[in-house]
């Protein structure tokens, strides 16, 4: 919850959205606020159809004709986040992806976002900011937890009233 706190309010707001997406059928009506964010979301919600699929391909040891499978599909998703420019950080898109596949992609996910960030559609400066915030123990990690996450944001949806009050929006 620390973690979720320390992001900005427009990852928070994408990181809800991105989960909602997955688990909601009425999402893209429910999160966008204009007809062009509408678009935006249908684009992620067909990118995440391949969701369920990555979940399932989550490769149990590092064998080459295991991780082509999983690691296409996800670099395509990650690359997709990415370029939206509200997952800014490694962190952001770690805790993301870890809720949107499973503790059991932890090891991939530093090589997916790498893959991902470096993709030709992130400009050199971004490319460069998304690098940066990849600390050294993070790189060098001897080992990843199996432990699922147990706290998964939630939308709250408010009031005509309080939506000057929403931070997020």
């Amino acid at each position: 919850m620390r973690e979720f706190a320390s992001f900005s309010s427009a990852t928070q707001r994408y990181i809800r959205r991105s989960l909602g997406i997955v688990r909601e059928p009425d999402a893209v009506e429910r999160y966008s606020r204009d007809p062009v964010e509408r678009v935006t979301l249908s684009a992620q919600a067909r990118c995440y159809e391949r969701i369920p699929e990555i979940r399932e391909r989550v490769p149990e040891h590092s064998g080459l004709d295991a991780v082509e499978p999983f690691m296409a599909p996800l670099v395509g998703i990650s690359a997709f986040d990415l370029a939206q420019d509200r997952l800014t950080s490694f962190s952001a898109y770690r805790f993301l992806y870890e809720r949107l596949i499973g503790a059991a992609a932890r090891p991939w996910l530093l090589g997916a976002f790498c893959a991902a960030s470096s993709m030709p559609h992130i400009l050199p400066a971004r490319r460069r900011d998304l690098f940066l915030t990849i600390t050294e123990s993070t790189a060098t990690a001897p080992g990843w937890s199996r432990r699922e996450p147990s706290f998964y944001p939630e939308w709250i949806d408010l009031g005509a009233d309080d939506a000057e009050a929403d931070p997020s929006s």
